[in-house]
C-alpha cells in the first residue's frame, strides 16, 4: 500500500502531497535558538516535532539535508553577556554546547548542517546589499532597513495586511524609519556590542537577515521545508520571506510549517508568569523519553498542555513499552537467537494492520497520537504471549515474539523513542521515580518488608496503608508467587487527570 505524505502548509492554510523539488531528495530549515539561556520546553517541542520529520522522511527513501542554525549574534545575547561580565560569543558558544547536549538526551538526530550566524558574515552582508541594489532597503546613519512598502506581497504567510503594521508591532519604534514596520537588516556598532565590518560601517545583523542568508548558503533560495515555533510565523518567518523574495526573484519555499505552543496548566508558558521550565530541569526528574513522549502525545499544530499528570502518564507509558520489550528479550534469550522467517497469520495480520495505521497516521501530516495509539495492539498481543502459555505452540509463541519485537522497535526508532538498552531505560526510570517520591531504593525495600510481615501478622490495615503509602508516591508493589517487587506508576493524586 502506498503511503502518500501530506503535510500541512501554513502559507496555504491546508494539507497538500509532498512532493520535493528535486525527486528523492528534500531540503528543510528549521529556525534554530538563540543562544543566550538554556532551552525550554517549548523549544524541546520545537525540535522533537521537526526530529519526527526528518526521521520519517528518512524512512520514506529521501536523502534528507536538514540544516538547523544557531543564532549567536542578537541583542538577547549582548544583554545576557553585559549583565554577566561576559565576551557575547563565548556565552552563546556555551549554550549552543548546552543546547547539543539537551537535543542529545531529547534523542534528537543531528541535523546535516548546524550553522552559526558568526560565521556567515560574508554571505549576510552579500545579502543586504543585493536589497539594497534591488531599490527595497535603504540607509540611516550606518543601519540599514527593510522597506516593506516595496514589497507588495508582505503578509502573504501570516495573513496581516500591511496597513496593520503600522504600529510596529514586535519592531522598534524609530521615527527616522519610512514606515514604523520597517526592520533592521543591519545595525551600526554600538559601545559593548560586537560587531563586523561592512560597507555601511560596523556593525551587525539583524535577526531576520540571518536566517535568509543561511538557508541560502546552504539549500539555495528554493528548497522544500521551512519550520519552526507558530511564534515565528510574524514577523520573522513574514521578514525571512521578503529579504529572499527581494534578494533572489527565484527564492520559493514550498512547505511552510509551524508547531503549537506549550501551555503550563493551560496558560501559555512564559517567563513573566514564572511558569517557566527548563529541559534540564523537566529531564531531571523524568526520564528524556517521558519528556519526548509527552511531547510527540499531541499533534505538532495542537497547542499541549504541560502538566504534571501529563508527564506521570507519558512515564508510565514508557515504563510500559520498556518493560514489554524487555521481557520479550528476556524470553527469545532463553530459547536461543535463531528462529525462522516465518510468522504465525493472526501475529502477521497484527503487525501488518499496525504497520499501515502507523504509516497511514504519520503520512497524514505526522499523526503521531495515532501512531502511538496504534502501538497498544501489538503491544498488547506481545504481553498476552509473554504471560500466557495455554494453548499456544511454543515455537510459534517465539515466532511470533520475534516479529513483534522487531515491528515495535523499528516503529519507535522513527519515532526517535529508541535508545540502545530496554534495561538501562528501566533502571533510570525507576531512578526517575525515586527522585519524585524522595526516597532511595533501599528505603521502598524497607517498606516492602515492613508489608511482609504486616501480612505475615495478619494486620491486613497496616498492610494496605504501606501499599498506599507508596503508591501515592509513585511506587507500586507487585506481589507474585517470588516475592514483592516494585515499579514506577501514577502517583494515585494524578490517576483521574493522566
Amino acid at each position: 500500500m502506498s503511503h502518500q505524505l501530506w503535510l500541512y502548509n501554513t502559507m496555504t492554510k491546508e494539507k497538500e502531497m509532498f512532493k520535493p523539488k528535486v525527486p528523492g531528495n528534500v531540503g528543510m530549515y528549521v529556525c534554530g535558538v538563540t543562544a543566550y539561556d538554556l532551552s525550554h520546553i517549548g523549544h524541546a517541542r520545537v525540535y522533537v516535532c521537526f526530529d519526527v520529520l526528518y526521521r520519517y522522511l528518512k524512512h520514506l527513501g529521501y536523502k534528507v539535508n536538514y540544516v538547523r542554525n544557531f543564532t549567536d549574534v542578537d541583542d538577547k545575547i549582548i544583554a545576557r553577556a553585559n549583565e554577566l561580565g561576559e565576551d557575547p560569543l563565548s556565552l552563546s558558544r556555551r549554550y549552543c554546547e548546552e543546547f547539543l547536549l539537551d537535543m542529545s538526551y531529547l534523542h534528537c538526530l543531528p541535523p546535516s548542517v548546524e550553522p552559526r550566524v558568526s560565521d556567515h558574515m560574508p554571505q549576510i552582508v552579500d545579502m543586504i546589499q543585493q536589497i539594497l541594489d534591488n531599490g527595497c532597503a535603504y540607509i540611516i546613519d550606518g543601519d540599514v532597513y527593510f522597506s516593506i512598502d516595496k514589497f507588495p506581497e508582505y503578509g502573504q504567510l501570516s495573513g496581516r495586511k500591511l496597513q496593520d503594521n503600522r504600529a510596529g508591532e514586535r519592531v522598534a519604534v524609530d521615527t527616522r524609519k519610512k514606515n514604523p514596520a520597517d526592520f533592521a537588516l543591519w545595525k551600526s556598532a554600538k559601545e559593548r556590542e560586537p560587531f563586523w565590518e561592512s560597507p555601511w560601517g560596523p556593525g551587525r545583523p539583524g535577526w531576520h537577515i540571518e536566517c535568509s542568508a543561511m538557508s541560502a548558503t546552504y539549500l539555495g533560495h528554493s528548497f522544500d521545508i521551512h519550520g519552526g515555533g507558530i511564534d515565528l510565523i510574524f514577523p520573522h518567518h513574514e521578514n525571512e520571506i521578503a529579504q529572499s523574495c527581494v534578494a533572489c526573484s527565484k527564492s520559493n519555499i514550498s512547505y511552510w510549517m509551524h508547531n503549537g505552543f506549550v501551555n503550563i496548566d493551560s496558560e501559555k508558558m512564559s517567563k513573566s508568569l514564572g511558569n517557566f521550565f527548563t529541559i534540564r530541569q523537566v529531564i531531571d526528574i523524568y526520564h528524556p523519553l517521558a519528556l519526548r513522549l509527552f511531547l510527540i502525545g499531541t499533534h505538532y499544530r495542537s497547542p499541549i498542555n504541560y502538566t504534571v499528570a501529563q508527564l506521570e502518564s507519558a512515564s508510565d507509558r514508557v515504563f510500559y513499552i520498556y518493560q514489554t520489550l524487555y521481557d520479550c528479550k528476556a524470553v527469545l534469550a532463553q530459547h536461543g537467537g535463531c528462529w525462522m522467517d516465518s510468522v504465525p497469520l493472526g501475529t502477521a495480520e497484527c503487525i501488518e494492520k499496525f504497520h499501515n495505521e502507523l504509516l497511514t497516521s504519520l503520512s497524514d501530516d505526522l499523526h503521531t497520537p495515532v501512531a502511538l495509539a496504534a502501538m497498544s495492539d501489538p503491544l498488547k498481543m506481545m504481553n498476552d504471549l509473554l504471560h500466557t502459555h495455554k494453548g499456544k505452540k511454543q515455537e510459534m509463541r517465539i515466532e511470533s515474539l520475534v516479529a513483534l519485537e522487531k515491528t515495535i522497535r523499528n516503529a519507535l526508532s522513527i519515532l526517535g523513542l529508541v535508545p540502545s538498552d530496554y534495561c538501562e531505560v528501566l533502571q533510570q526510570l525507576r531512578e526517575k521515580a525515586l527522585t519524585r517520591a524522595n526516597l532511595r531504593e533501599d528505603q521502598v525495600f524497607h517498606k516492602i518488608e515492613e508489608r511482609m510481615l504486616a501480612r505475615k501478622n495478619k494486620e491486613y490495615e497496616r498492610s494496605d496503608s504501606i501499599r498506599k503509602e507508596l503508591a501515592a508516591l509513585g511506587i507500586a508493589l507487585m506481589d507474585s508467587p517470588d516475592g514483592t517487587t516494585w515499579r514506577p506508576a501514577i502517583p494515585l493524586s494524578f490517576q483521574d487527570c493522566a
